[in-house]
């Protein structure tokens, strides 16, 4: 039993060292960087210091209180600025996970490559868990740059904002990344086409996305049940530094369907060439 973990798990490692490769090397994964961080900048820098960032509204609501003689609340700007970018960068992720997704089987599908994988001695879920960890990794690389100038800013706050909430934060981020590239990855074992396994898995995320609106819109029970699914509703949670039982499961359920979907479509394949 030991021996057949240690194999599974050395496939695991040799599956993720080599994909992890392959996006350093990729065009690529070079320009969705980019693209991310670029825009990623520019909403930190207008949010923070643009004309209606969150500095500019709180002090221009303070100087109409002050012009009114009414006492205004004060605003926990940090908390605030960390929200608003965080759901800034889940927006933007939104676009960015689709294109890393797509080629996580659809490029092997069209070399010819998936054909070996499926017929070689490594498991189904040794294949997909290691694709899936290679671009989760790929994506927090991209992630912790922002990180370091959000901590540099925010720490020139007074008093700083905590770090538990900015933690809870940024994992959210990753769960709601690892979950969108997991359901992702399916999709693209199931065509050759990368740029429709791209198109597929945004519009699935999209609606798993707003589907907390409909939720709202039906109402009662059965509305609270489909909203219960919203990846919106979950990741807000973690944003505003809830770390809820029933959000990190939603997150680690549509992870666990994704590999399970995944690996039942490369079984499916390896029954055809059987």
């Amino acid at each position: 039993m030991f021996r057949t973990i240690q194999i599974i798990f050395a496939n695991v490692v040799a599956i993720y060292r080599r994909e992890l490769q392959s996006y350093f090397v990729s065009p690529l994964a070079y320009l969705v960087a980019g693209v991310f961080w670029l825009l990623a900048g520019f909403f930190f820098v207008a949010l923070l210091l643009g004309p209606q960032g969150i500095i500019q509204q709180a002090a221009q609501a303070d100087l109409v209180g002050q012009q009114a003689g009414i006492p205004v609340p004060p605003v926990d700007v940090p908390y605030q600025f960390l929200q608003f970018f965080l759901q800034v960068l889940g927006s933007l992720s939104l676009f960015i996970l689709p294109v890393l997704s797509m080629g996580l089987y659809a490029e092997e599908r069209k070399r010819r490559t998936l054909e070996l994988l499926a017929t070689s001695p490594i498991t189904n879920w040794a294949i997909a868990v290691g694709k899936l960890l290679a671009v989760v990794t790929f994506f927090a690389t991209l992630v912790l740059p922002l990180m370091v100038y959000q901590a540099i800013a925010l720490n020139a706050s007074s008093p700083p904002i905590g770090v538990a909430i900015m933690l809870s934060g940024h994992l959210g981020l990753i769960l709601l990344a690892a979950a969108i590239l997991s359901l992702g990855m399916f999709i693209s074992s199931l065509t050759e086409s990368t740029i429709l396994a791209a198109v597929f898995t945004f519009a699935l995320v999209l609606f798993l996305w707003v589907i907390d609106l409909v939720g709202k819109s039906i109402g009662g029970s059965v509305g609270d049940a489909i909203a219960y699914f919203s990846l919106l509703k979950h990741y807000t949670n973690l944003v505003q530094g809830i770390v809820d039982s029933s959000s990190l499961i939603v997150f680690a359920s549509y992870i666990f369907l994704g590999i399970f979907l995944t690996a039942q479509s490369i079984d499916g394949l390896r029954f055809q060439r059987s």
